[in-house]
């Protein structure tokens, strides 16, 4: 099977290397067979399906999608951390988050920054995805000078150097060209969706535009085309499918680089697919959780009305993964000492948990954290890698 590009000569730390330059999808033959197309069709249908599973008030589930889309990235690339240290990072409850969480939660921030840019009528462009590098990198161990920007470095994937890589990626003078003919394919309209965020994905990884971090700025790629091209309020967590099968993942990449296309837009086809049936999994969780928790408050020895807090505060999940006195109290309109009485009825009826503290940002006092860890177990669980 011969490659879909070539190799050139290129320098690296004074030595001759071979780089690999993908040819320009402008280029490529890039049309669906019989079979392929079924497969992407099918995914399109399931996606649909989820989509009609939002109801009114699909921003807390699109939230919990998009946090789940944004661990399970993150987890792909080996960055892991407690869900609940990632909602605090995202919810900058306490001292300003770093180390892990802050990186899971923004990568959270970029596919929603990808996500609301995806509704609008502007289109894709460099600039766009050096902006989302920045948000993610941010906080990273990656120094400074390769964050946001395209680099002026060789790359490659896998191993220490270009003389044991998996892949050496294509020179930086090639970069410019390659980068213009892939978000001229992205802002297309007249090609498949669900192939059309296959392809870029994969053209994308194998251009390896930044120092670090490609593989999550690719996959909120795959955000950003499925949501726009199929009109979607959150896109599906295709990244949970993708960490439940890496080494398909991996291979279907390799097949796209050598001309074979259609097996991996098939491939990534059933991963959209499956992120649909897990999008309408996790909505029907939130809502079988949802009405446990009213069955539980609705028993006769129950209907007090000091209660009529804890319905409120109810309906603050799961819009808030984690709630302490403050946030309730705001959001509540009551007092703290109200606010602290009712999370800790919530405790007491089993809905909540408490979480440990963590500093204050108004007073010197520590604040309690209650969780539901139900609701955490839909926000971070992800799929274990496939052996």
């Amino acid at each position: 099977m011969e490659p879909a590009g070539s190799e050139v000569q290129a320098i690296w730390n004074g030595r001759r290397i071979r780089a690999f330059v993908p040819t320009r999808l402008a280029d490529r033959d890039l049309t669906l067979d019989a079979a392929t197309a079924a497969r992407v069709a099918v995914a399109a249908t399931e996606v649909a399906y989820a989509a009609e599973a939002l109801d009114a008030e699909y921003e807390p589930l699109a939230r919990l999608l998009l946090r789940s889309e944004g661990v399970a990235s993150s987890y792909i690339e080996g960055v892991s951390a407690p869900v609940v240290d990632v909602v605090l990072a995202e919810e900058q409850l306490g001292r300003r988050a770093s180390g892990a969480a802050a990186w899971v939660a923004n990568n959270l921030a970029v596919v929603t920054e990808a996500v609301v840019g995806a509704s609008g009528v502007t289109a894709l462009s460099i600039e766009t995805l050096c902006h989302w590098h920045r948000t993610l990198m941010t906080g990273s161990p990656t120094p400074e000078r390769y964050i946001g920007v395209i680099r002026n470095e060789q790359g490659w994937i896998g191993g220490t150097s270009p003389f044991d890589a998996h892949l050496v990626t294509p020179p930086p003078n090639e970069l410019s060209a390659l980068l213009d003919d892939l978000i001229a394919y992205v802002n297309r309209d007249d090609v498949d969706p669900v192939a059309q965020a296959a392809v870029s994905h994969a053209q994308f990884e194998i251009i390896h535009p930044f120092g670090d971090g490609n593989g999550r700025v690719g996959r909120v790629l795959v955000a950003w085309v499925l949501t726009r091209r199929l009109a979607l309020l959150v896109p599906p967590p295709v990244s949970v499918a993708i960490a439940a099968d890496v080494a398909g993942y991996s291979s279907g990449l390799a097949l796209f680089r050598l001309s074979d296309h259609r097996r991996w837009i098939a491939w990534f086809a059933d991963a959209v697919a499956s992120g649909g049936g897990a999008q309408r999994a996790l909505i029907s969780n939130v809502r079988q959780i949802k009405q446990q928790w009213q069955h539980q408050l609705a028993t006769p020895e129950r209907q007090l009305r000091s209660d009529a807090a804890v319905f409120s505060a109810l309906d603050l999940l799961p819009r808030h993964l984690v709630l302490t006195s403050r946030v309730l109290a705001d959001d509540l309109g009551i007092s703290r000492k109200a606010s602290l009485a009712t999370l800790h009825r919530l405790v007491q009826l089993g809905i909540l948990t408490e979480q440990g503290t963590i500093a204050s940002a108004t007073s010197g006092q520590p604040a309690s954290l209650f969780v539901s860890r139900d609701l955490l177990g839909l926000a971070g669980s992800r799929p274990l890698r496939s052996q």
